[in-house]
């Protein structure tokens, strides 16, 4: 295994999380140089079986978002179990659970007795609601969260559709993307202060912010003048247009965009005349029409020969990608966003990269994604914890012809 290189070595991460919000966030810390130790139950975390997989428990979300992590076995309801764990809180700098506050504290594991044992321990909670509010025991899942947080609502409006989910893990990775940063600045406060503190991370409260810088609209006054919601986000028309032969995003945006799009048409006559585009603020109360208008002028050219001429005229636009063309994206291969990695029982696996570049500490892929239990013996034996340890790896041996210990990362060019 390679040292990791980046900001975070020598800061010490305990991850009690499963599925996605809080997994996702210790990666990035992960990724930065953190040593983060996931602690697992004998049937590991659930998202283990998400996605496709060639080995039972090491399915294709868990390999996403567990890279650089060491796995550790244990149960922390027997007396053995929650000694080891707060053994590991003793020569921890963080401790992250997504375990309910109440059942922590049932299991002696509260902030309170982890702080007995280490006082400068950064507790961070991951919540589907603050605890001071009257959801605080609500069950709480990335499709509830968009629900509640209204973003189906507006898919809706926008589409005027059925209400729908965002295709894609949306407010799992926002809360986790919250709750490492909401880390990284208790980690400098205590580098100030020589303080810990305990963190809450709302799953619901995240969300709202998310939503509403947007949304809230003339709900921002007090009294209210105009409903909410931003009106050019919640077009129909605000969307991949349709060319002769597939679909570009284009963003004709400024008044000088607009200048340069009628130049395009071959009608500049059009935009000193209309008021409708010629104006910003004309333009901003009649999104509806420009973006219907553009629909339509959209139709009558080819893709290529609108990149060409966007090219030209320094209008902004983009290829509306399918999830196959974002893999094979030049640009993506160019940054090395996609590197292979050997894994002891996977074999070849793609990885996505952090996409972060620090400067002078660089982050890495440094440990492939564990297998349920790797590390139980390694972490007990670095910190003197005498307990018996689960079988490891039962659910998928080594390859024989895979190198065991040592990942090997290449730019991905296939």
């Amino acid at each position: 295994m390679t040292k990791p290189t980046g900001p975070l070595a020598g800061i010490r991460i305990l991850d009690m999380t499963s599925v996605l919000m809080g997994p996702f966030a210790t990666q990035i810390l992960a990724d930065y140089g953190a040593d983060v130790i996931k602690i697992e139950s004998d049937e590991g975390d659930l998202l283990r079986v998400a996605g496709a997989m060639r080995n039972p428990k090491m399915g294709s979300l868990f390999l996403q978002s567990n890279r650089n992590k060491r796995s550790v076995v244990l149960d922390a309801k027997t007396p053995a179990g929650r000694a080891a764990l707060l053994r590991l809180c003793e020569e921890s700098d963080v401790f992250v659970s997504n375990i309910r506050p109440s059942a922590l504290r049932r299991l002696g594991m509260g902030y309170e007795d982890v702080k007995a044992h280490n006082a400068g321990i950064i507790y961070t909670s991951l919540v589907g609601y603050g605890q001071k509010g009257p959801y605080k025991d609500r069950p709480a899942y990335d499709d509830l969260i968009q629900g509640i947080s209204a973003i189906p609502s507006l898919l809706s409006r926008a589409q005027n559709s059925q209400p729908q989910y965002a295709p894609l893990t949306l407010a799992d990775k926002v809360a986790g993307l919250s709750a490492a940063h909401a880390i990284l600045a208790a980690l400098v406060c205590k580098g100030r202060t020589g303080f810990g503190q305990s963190i809450e991370v709302p799953m619901f409260e995240i969300m709202s912010q998310f939503v509403l810088t947007d949304h809230l609209g003339g709900n921002g006054f007090e009294p209210p003048i105009g409903p909410a919601g931003y009106n050019r986000l919640l077009s129909p028309d605000r969307r991949p247009y349709q060319t002769k032969d597939g679909f570009i995003s284009v963003l004709v945006y400024t008044n000088e965009h607009w200048r340069k799009f009628f130049q395009i048409l071959g009608r500049p006559e059009e935009f000193d005349n209309s008021p409708l585009f010629h104006d910003h603020a004309t333009r901003a109360r009649s999104y509806d029409e420009v973006y219907r208008f553009l629909a339509e002028v959209v139709k009558t050219k080819t893709s290529a020969e609108w990149q060409v001429a966007l090219e030209q005229y320094d209008i902004p636009w983009a290829p509306a990608h399918s999830i196959e063309d974002l893999i094979d994206d030049p640009h993506l291969k160019a940054v090395e966003l996609f590197q292979t990695m050997d894994h002891p029982s996977e074999g070849k696996i793609k990885m996505i990269a952090p996409p972060i570049v620090f400067g002078s500490t660089p982050s890495s892929i440094y440990r492939h994604p564990p297998q349920l239990g790797e590390h139980t013996d390694e972490v007990f034996e670095e910190f003197g914890i005498d307990m018996p340890t689960t079988p490891l790896n039962a659910q998928a041996p080594p390859r024989p012809d895979a190198a065991p210990a040592k990942p090997t990362l290449a730019a991905h060019t296939a």
